[in-house]
């Protein structure tokens, strides 16, 4: 596989409301350099580097006549934040891609740079993000209780990652001492009394 084009063939899927399971990755990860989007299979789904978005993507969305307008048509783009893209700047251009695009990532490039998180919560708390987020990147067993609670919906774990741990993760605590995205803080008076 080429070192411009990622894809790990599992994901977990956390929905909000709904459980975690894993299933078949459908998208690769594109990072946008020396290999032309073209040049990819047309069919696959992709994410798109935002900052390559941000220079090439907005001008071709609006040629009718181009590949990526096709692409963004029959919902196979994406785009992928990195942990430096200063969203926030963008406010427009992520309204607009409220349409267009399927599903955005969020990069981990190692696993103890956290910005990510922020990204993700700034999605849905600012930019009322109702979309799949995704953690892609070095995304480990670690990272999916405060993943799901910043916002994230689905997680590229790493190759490496036992995935039948991955799903017990989300089990592991009961009681939730801050409110989230995903639910809000325990009412610790109603759990003592459903446990008398």
């Amino acid at each position: 596989m080429s070192e411009h084009v990622s894809q790990t063939n599992r994901v977990l899927s956390y929905p909000k409301g709904g459980k975690p399971a894993i299933i078949t990755n459908e998208w690769q990860v594109w990072h946008g350099d020396e290999t032309e989007l073209s040049n990819l299979n047309p069919k696959q789904k992709v994410l798109v580097p935002f900052s390559w978005w941000l220079m090439h993507g907005q001008a071709q969305v609006k040629d009718s006549t181009s590949e990526l307008a096709k692409r963004i048509q029959e919902k196979t783009i994406g785009v992928w934040f990195a942990a430096d893209d200063d969203i926030l700047k963008h406010l427009d251009v992520i309204e607009a891609g409220k349409s267009i695009w399927p599903l955005v990532g969020a990069d981990f490039p190692v696993f103890r740079d956290g910005r990510s998180f922020s990204t993700a919560a700034l999605l849905r708390e600012r930019f009322h993000w109702t979309g799949e987020i995704r953690a892609i990147g070095d995304v480990l067993i670690d990272q999916l209780i405060l993943g799901a609670r910043s916002g994230f919906d689905s997680f590229a774990l790493r190759a490496d990652q036992n995935t039948d741990v991955a799903l017990k993760q989300f089990d592991l605590f009961s009681v939730r001492t801050q409110n989230s995205w995903r639910d809000c803080r325990s009412q610790l008076s109603n759990q003592l009394t459903e446990a008398v």
